[in-house]
């Protein structure tokens, strides 16, 4: 079966500094007609980091969508024609501070692909060394250190709603004597 929907029509609602919305016209495979609302995005990554000591490490943040604090592994948007590795790197610097060792690629996910193309590339980064922590302007955060059953706990009990951070951290359970 042809799964393809054909734009028929497309209209650009929003440009943003960092989502485009779009409103398209589409032709079903069916040959119905439909709507589809389109967030298109640069990207983004996301990092597990593991301490030297096996803790990892979590950010807790304001996100305004959700309109509460939430806890994750440090992620952040791509800059234009930014290497995905090396956002990853820079993102693990300016939320927590580390510099990374050792980056594993592990993942790449699509976090909401009924309406966004927001790719999302998760690593898991190990051989931390101290650098500096340097937040955006906007940006407020706490850091968190969990052990490896503080973070089955969090898993257990449902605390954790960020669908990156719950991947990331299942995938270290899995796999945590490859990390530690």
């Amino acid at each position: 079966m042809n799964l393809f929907e054909k734009t028929l029509h497309s209209a650009s609602i929003y440009k943003g500094a960092i989502i485009d919305l779009e409103v398209h016209d589409v032709e079903l495979p069916d040959g119905q007609t439909s709507k589809r609302e389109l967030i298109y995005h640069n990207g983004a990554v996301a990092v597990c980091p593991i301490t030297p000591d096996n803790k990892v490490i979590l950010v807790k943040q304001f996100r305004k969508a959700c309109e509460k604090p939430l806890l994750e592994i440090p992620a952040g948007k791509l800059e234009k024609d930014e290497e995905r590795i090396s956002a990853a790197k820079r993102e693990l610097e300016e939320e927590t501070g580390y510099i990374a060792g050792e980056l594993e690629h592990i993942t790449e996910m699509y976090g909401s692909p009924g309406f966004s193309n927001e790719k999302i590339s998760i690593y898991m980064a190990k051989n931390l060394a101290k650098g500096k922590m340097h937040l955006d302007e906007d940006e407020f955060l706490e850091i968190a250190y969990f052990d490896i059953n503080e973070i089955k706990t969090l898993l257990d009990n449902k605390e954790l709603e960020d669908a990156k951070t719950i991947i990331a951290l299942q995938h270290l359970l899995l796999n945590y004597n490859h990390y530690k």
